[in-house]
């Protein structure tokens, strides 16, 4: 068995003991979706794909307030927001988990961890296969236009298209459940949209 296997073995086995039944579950399914699309999109480096996803909640199970709290304990940046939002920083405190507790040093699987949440503008394609990943993976059924079925199609032909509707809907939702939107968000929402503007596509 090689080094990255045998990595993954050893991330499955901590993330089960970990994290709650359902969000391990979660995680096995979000590493594989995006490892699936990653074959699509011809991403070299799937053991990343698979690292990424199994790791992208290891933080999340602490709870917002610990969340919260380690931040500004390992003075890791917090913005007013996500002050008044916690849950946002779960994707910053895993990044940092996963490199401290975990021994990731590809920068690559920690910044895609980092902002699997919130999105960035212009991501890289492992940023983008994990933060699609954990908003279609199987076992999500949120109400969204077109339907998540539609998405999850539109995500494995064209995933900048499927960014930009994943995001939509995402704001949508934050919107009419009168939540604070991070300006990171909005942000990426409008660097997608433009994006398939400039090539003469539309949501």
């Amino acid at each position: 068995m090689n080094q990255k296997k045998a990595k993954i073995l050893e991330l499955q086995n901590a993330m089960q003991q970990t994290l709650s039944g359902k969000r391990f579950l979660h995680s096995v399914s979000v590493a594989y979706t995006a490892a699936s699309m990653g074959m699509v999109y011809h991403y070299a480096e799937i053991d990343n794909v698979i690292i990424a996803g199994l790791l992208h909640d290891c933080a999340k199970q602490l709870g917002d307030d610990i969340i919260l709290e380690q931040c500004r304990q390992l003075t890791l940046h917090v913005s007013d927001v996500e002050e008044r939002n916690p849950f946002l920083l779960h994707g910053k405190l895993g990044a940092y988990l996963a490199e401290a507790e975990y021994k990731i040093t590809d920068e690559d699987i920690l910044s895609s961890i980092k902002y699997h949440t919130t999105g960035r503008p212009s991501m890289t394609l492992l940023e983008k296969l994990i933060f699609l990943a954990d908003y279609i993976e199987p076992y999500r059924n949120q109400k969204t236009s077109p339907s998540l079925d539609q998405i999850r199609e539109i995500a494995f032909r064209d995933i900048d298209l499927a960014m930009c509707l994943a995001l939509e809907n995402t704001l949508r939702y934050l919107r009419e459940s009168d939540t604070e939107i991070d300006t990171q968000t909005q942000d990426t929402y409008d660097f997608y949209s433009n994006l398939l503007q400039s090539k003469g596509e539309h949501t």
